[in-house]
């Protein structure tokens, strides 16, 4: 990974994981970085549960992306073990330089390494640029992902 590191996420990094979440369209309109404290909380509950990772890329000490990755036991497909990769976020001049490949390539060896038999990831319908970046990367378009906002 060269001059990239990949570590847990810390309180600390919260306004640039936030600022990377609402540089979008979609994330301008459903995220508050003018407010941690929400994220704060969460960041508490995600670091207590040990079948989640919430981790940044770093360059030197800037934060330059991130993810979420959460591992699931289950007990379909045999018992099989999933992870699920959330919230990947590459700060806006970093884009296009391969930070996402290689975060996407960490979150699936940490599956590997937690023993997961499957890596899935949801990304909404109008980011079709991303689409196209998981399918180079080996993942398919499988199934259809329902929500209901509660």
């Amino acid at each position: 990974m060269g001059d990239l590191g990949i570590r847990a996420a810390v309180p600390e990094d919260l306004p640039v994981i936030v600022g990377m979440l609402a540089d979008d369209p979609l994330g301008a309109q459903r995220e508050s970085p003018d407010d941690l404290t929400p994220y704060r909380a969460a960041l508490e509950r995600l670091a207590a549960d040990p079948n989640q990772r919430l981790v940044v890329a770093v360059r030197g000490d800037r934060v330059v992306g991130t993810l979420q990755l959460t591992i699931i036991p289950g007990l379909s497909r045999r018992g099989a073990t999933r992870s699920i990769i959330e919230s990947v976020r590459i700060h806006s001049d970093e884009r296009a330089g391969g930070l996402g490949t290689q975060l996407i390539e960490w979150a699936v060896e940490e599956s590997r390494r937690r023993r997961c038999q499957l890596v899935q990831l949801t990304s909404d319908t109008s980011r079709v640029d991303a689409h196209r970046f998981y399918e180079r990367l080996g993942f398919t378009a499988s199934h259809v992902g329902f929500k209901l906002h509660l």
